[in-house]
């Protein structure tokens, strides 16, 4: 296992949810973390409420250059890239082709110009990307439009990546994270949770139920900091997330 103090962090998705978690998680571990989302006001709020060495930049993370920067400037030890658009919760035949394809254009795209920099730079021999995707990924969303399918290509593009840094011998590590579970306490996990309990007719809390041990944004950035940290079990380039731990995935 490595220490993670005075390392550095990249944060992707920070002003919510599994980035929030994430960020405070890795502060605590003594990181230099770097906070990356659009929302200015609730993003800087979250930085100053954070004990350590913490930072805010306020940017849309599907822009190329914006990758590019980031990863010159900062130079992570470890990139974790857990943004996410919200996707419209509604049959397929209620969907427009826009809102059915967001989280290729936000989810996907991010991923792909992140992953593309931290091997064009490259990163340092050493340093690790975590991917998080979703359970979506494994069984599908028919409500979320074109999100299950976004997030299948985000595990996909970890694995495309590691390839590329074994070949080059660049000394990388390419994680992808699949929570196997909703989220409790995100947008995401909230909006879904309630389409598919009242989909199936028994109410939002009952859906839920059915995970048994509830999975917190909180559970989800402890995965990310054993990963980072090289623990026994979180050696797959695939990991999945639960209420009750994690596991390896094929």
């Amino acid at each position: 296992m490595q220490a993670l103090k005075g390392k550095t962090a990249v944060v992707v998705g920070a002003s919510s949810g599994v980035g929030r978690a994430t960020l405070v998680a890795l502060a605590a571990q003594g990181m230099r973390v770097c906070g990356v989302a659009r929302g200015r006001e609730r993003l800087d709020r979250i930085v100053r409420e954070t004990p350590g060495e913490v930072m805010a930049v306020t940017a849309d993370a599907t822009a190329p250059e914006v990758a590019a920067r980031l990863i010159r400037d900062h130079d992570p030890d470890l990139l974790v890239l857990a943004l996410g658009v919200r996707p419209h919760m509604v049959p397929v035949d209620e969907h427009t082709w826009e809102s059915f394809s967001a989280p290729w254009h936000t989810d996907v795209k991010a991923a792909f110009h992140f992953c593309q920099e931290a091997t064009r730079k490259p990163l340092r021999s050493g340093s690790t990307v975590v991917v998080v995707s979703s359970g979506a990924a494994i069984g599908g969303s028919p409500l979320s439009g074109g999100y299950a399918g976004a997030k299948r290509m985000q595990w996909l593009l970890a694995g495309y990546m590691q390839k590329l840094s074994d070949r080059r011998g660049l000394g990388l590590r390419f994680v992808a994270l699949v929570p196997k579970q909703l989220i409790v306490g995100t947008a995401i996990g909230d909006e879904a949770s309630t389409a598919y309990g009242d989909e199936a007719g028994i109410g939002q809390a009952k859906f839920m139920e059915r995970f048994g041990t509830q999975l917190m944004p909180e559970g989800v950035a402890e995965a990310i900091v054993r990963i980072a940290r090289g623990e026994p079990g979180t050696e797959a380039p695939s990991i999945a997330v639960t209420g009750a731990g994690i596991e390896a995935l094929a």
